[in-house]
């Protein structure tokens, strides 16, 4: 079986704009934004959330009031409406508390607000790429600026040129700007896999294979307990200079994180390609909910993006054409991969199995990784049977 489908990309290009472009770029992320304030509390007074009623009730509004041309003031509306959208998204699964939940309370007891600085979306009319010549024309309000330089990898210049489609978004961060763009690529085909490679997730290892490749969590773990303790001490000593250092520091290591899911990620998906082998992960929707651990440990599994890496091994599986699925992971850290006996006491300590029915005896990790790639591979046919 053959399956294409397009894959939606986001390339980072950074500007290069001189101080005068950078104080317009500036102005004008501030007058969309307090434009977007205005826009949500209408939307909240009147309990009007959909984007074209919304128009009727703020459009010539925020024209007049924050000097936005058309197509700007249309795409704050757009914006309004889509975070509100996100938001009652957000209140269905419950990621803000139950209903009376303090937190829930609070946050539908007023609007939706927009940082001076928020990201504001351009689409082809606000925002023309000259590519050859390295250079963007943009909208502002100060009027529209010409050539304003942008750099960017090789990598992402050629995708950009040839796959950009959509819109892109201005976003301003720790003193620079840039453009987010959607680029379009199509996916390799799918084809019928020979075999799952499961992979199981955890804290102690980041993630561990089932022809037992362990990414060990220990180094990691060391890293990100010295940011939190540096965090602390800083946070402790409320300077000016200690805040300063704070903010130099806040994204370093979300890069450092982001880094090592793609190098896993991509280790992962390139062994699948050449055993021509799918890939089975873990469902781990609502996993912070479910698991249990004791406080210090807590603290370790809220602090990695297990999800990140999931979406980073996933997209990098289709842009391969492997094939991908989820499964279900209870118990899959209990039951045994040679005779499927499932005990608690199958699992002694956190890395030891050894099975109490047939003796089999393994690291816990690789045993789970394998029933994560047996379930993979019933999953999968059970999905294809037609």
């Amino acid at each position: 079986m053959i399956v294409c489908s397009i894959v939606k990309l986001v390339v980072q290009v950074k500007l290069l704009p001189t101080p005068e472009q950078a104080a317009a770029l500036e102005a004008t992320l501030h007058a969309v934004n307090t434009a977007a304030d205005l826009v949500s509390a209408v939307a909240f007074d009147q309990r009007c959330f959909r984007n074209y009623d919304l128009r009727e009730h703020t459009y010539d509004r925020i024209k007049a009031e924050c000097g936005l041309a058309a197509q700007a003031a249309q795409h704050v509306i757009k914006k309004v409406a889509d975070a509100y959208r996100t938001f009652h998204a957000n209140l269905r699964a419950g990621n803000l508390g139950a209903p009376g939940a303090k937190r829930r309370t609070r946050a539908e007891s007023r609007p939706i607000t927009f940082r001076p600085d928020a990201a504001q979306p351009y689409d082809d009319r606000c925002l023309s790429w000259q590519m050859q010549a390295r250079t963007v024309s943009i909208w502002t309000t100060c009027g529209r600026l010409k050539n304003v330089a942008f750099t960017g990898s090789p990598e992402q210049l050629k995708t950009l040129a040839a796959r950009r489609k959509g819109e892109s978004d201005l976003v301003a961060r720790d003193g620079g700007w840039y453009l987010y763009a959607t680029c379009e690529v199509p996916d390799v085909p799918v084809t019928e896999p020979e075999g799952f490679l499961g992979v199981d997730l955890g804290i102690a290892n980041i993630a561990t294979t089932g022809d037992g490749t362990r990414h060990s969590g220990k180094g990691l773990n060391a890293v990100r307990h010295r940011n939190r303790e540096l965090r602390r001490r800083l946070q402790a000593k409320r300077t000016k200079s200690a805040r300063r250092l704070l903010k130099k520091r806040r994204r370093r290591e979300a890069r450092f994180a982001a880094d090592t899911n793609h190098t896993i990620a991509k280790q992962i998906v390139t062994e699948a390609e050449r055993t021509g082998q799918g890939i089975a992960l873990e469902d781990l929707q609502g996993i912070r909910d479910r698991v249990r651990l004791r406080k210090p440990q807590r603290v370790t599994l809220h602090s990695w993006s297990f999800h990140q890496l999931g979406s980073f091994i996933a997209y990098k599986a289709r842009r391969a054409g492997i094939a991908l699925i989820h499964v279900d992971p209870a118990y899959t850290s209990q039951q045994c991969s040679a005779c499927g006996h499932t005990e608690r006491a199958n699992r002694p300590d956190q890395e030891t199995f050894l099975c109490t029915s047939c003796g089999f005896a393994e690291h816990a990790d690789v045993n789970a990784a394998r029933n994560i790639a047996a379930r993979g591979v019933a999953g999968w046919a059970v999905s294809h049977a037609a």
